[in-house]
């Protein structure tokens, strides 16, 4: 098996200056994604306002999908959120 020779260039590591979130966040980025601290954000969890984890290989990660699903659902008491009113929408679920 070949190895890396020393004097070859190295593939640069994913810059984490993205335009956009990652799919999957570990504990301080999902919490701060939904504007929680930490402690607040795992305490949530527990309460199921939002879903547990995903579990691969020892790596803990949030779902973005799911955390943005669950900040939604938060504008169910019949008030629409910042979307369905620039839309003009009521926000009422059919």
């Amino acid at each position: 098996m070949d190895s890396v020779k020393p004097d070859m260039p190295r593939q640069p590591k994913l810059a984490d200056r993205l335009a956009y979130p990652p799919r999957g966040m570990r504990l301080d980025r999902a919490a701060a994604y939904v504007g929680l601290s930490p402690s607040k954000f795992l305490e949530l969890v527990e309460q199921g306002i939002f879903a547990k984890p995903k579990r691969w290989d020892g790596c803990v990660v949030w779902d973005r999908l799911e955390l943005d699903a669950a900040f939604e659902g938060e504008s169910d008491e019949g008030r629409p959120n910042t979307i369905h009113r620039l839309l003009g929408m009521s926000g009422k679920k059919t």
